[in-house]
């Protein structure tokens, strides 16, 4: 089981597009590991997290050791983790382990309004953006900055760049072709 929820987890985290939770309730162990795995968190104002496995003698095994972390820090990582501490919604934007807090109901329509902002990028940019930002979780810096040239000039021969400049002096929207 461990094995099958971090692979799902991973699998998430590495989907190319951009993944949007909305926490609507109570995100608890595995429900807060697969918003951990997701690009963005939105919560509800009424929402509460924690990863509480420690309090049963296991721990976090889809991610939540890691993913909590690279967002939060190793102190409040810690204190969810180590000391089985519950946080609300307003408690999670302020550590970052949420990106916004909207009120009860309004999590999905937050969510499709980001969703609907992604949608106007470029796919091919998105997908070596996001690469880029979570291989700064493991790599150094200095070689994601060649990475992050590399796959610059890799976007200049695609036509979705070619596009989207063309739609720009054109003072028009984009058509992207994900190519």
């Amino acid at each position: 089981m461990a094995i099958a929820f971090g692979e799902a987890f991973e699998a998430l985290s590495a989907y190319r597009g951009v993944s949007i939770a909305v926490i609507n309730g109570y995100a608890m162990g595995g429900g807060l590991e697969c918003a951990l795995a997701c690009d963005i968190r939105i919560a509800e104002d009424h929402a509460q997290m924690a990863l509480p496995e420690t309090g049963v003698g296991l721990l976090p095994c889809a991610g939540g050791t890691q993913n909590l972390t690279a967002l939060v820090g190793e102190g409040w990582a810690k204190r969810m983790i180590l000391c089985g501490e519950r946080v609300d919604a307003e408690t999670a934007l302020r550590i970052g382990l949420v990106e916004e807090v909207t009120a009860k109901g309004d999590g999905l329509l937050a969510a499709q309004a980001l969703a609907q902002k992604v949608a106007k990028q470029s796919p091919v940019a998105v997908s070596y953006s996001k690469a880029l930002i979570q291989a700064a979780r493991h790599t150094p810096p200095a070689q994601n900055l060649i990475h992050e040239r590399e796959a610059f000039v890799k976007l200049f021969d695609t036509k979705d760049q070619r596009e989207g400049v063309q739609a720009f002096l054109e003072k028009r929207k984009p058509v992207w072709k994900n190519k």
